[in-house]
């Protein structure tokens, strides 16, 4: 008996072509597409244009009743503002996502700088503290002066005493005799 041969685990699975294949596009594309037509929508020209459609649209119907473009009342009209609503809410859609997106990059990157100039800032901060600390050890130009003055003092008094010494008479000679 010959058993039915499993495939392995190991061993990917063959993958079959698809009868149809899929369509290529270019998302970046679209993607700039839908973020100038959010832009464009979101705009006073666009709704000036909007009104001034509806308001051609209905005053055509109304005043020209035997050419008129939607016999009904305004259902072709309504559904033409259906369906530029349905293109037009997954098109915001889609320019909300990408700027989301562009946020969240501009956000890291703030939250990176910020954390560079905090270390920057500490980096500083313990500079000054050194050099606080270094200015403290260091001789002041009031404490020089007074060494300075000390010392001359002294120098003073030493060549004050030296000649002193020098005059006086020597003690250690003959007794004079007359």
């Amino acid at each position: 008996m010959t058993e039915a041969r499993r495939p392995r685990l190991d061993v990917p699975r063959e993958t079959r072509r698809p009868l149809l294949r899929r369509p290529s596009y270019d998302s970046e594309t679209i993607g700039v597409f839908a973020e100038e037509f959010a832009r464009f929508m979101g705009t006073a020209k666009f709704l000036l244009y909007m009104t001034l459609f509806v308001v051609v649209w209905v005053l055509w119907n109304w005043l020209v009743p035997d050419q008129a473009w939607d016999p009904y009342p305004y259902i072709f009209l309504t559904l033409m503002l259906s369906l530029q609503a349905s293109y037009a809410a997954p098109l915001i859609l889609l320019a909300q996502n990408r700027q989301e997106i562009r946020d969240k990059v501009i956000a890291q990157q703030d939250r990176q700088a910020n954390a560079r100039a905090h270390a920057d800032m500490e980096f500083l901060a313990r500079e000054v503290a050194s050099l606080r600390m270094a200015v403290g050890e260091v001789a002041t130009r009031d404490f020089v002066r007074s060494e300075l003055r000390t010392l001359l003092a002294e120098l003073d008094e030493r060549a004050a005493n030296a000649t002193d010494e020098t005059d006086q008479p020597e003690s250690g000679g003959s007794p004079a005799t007359t």
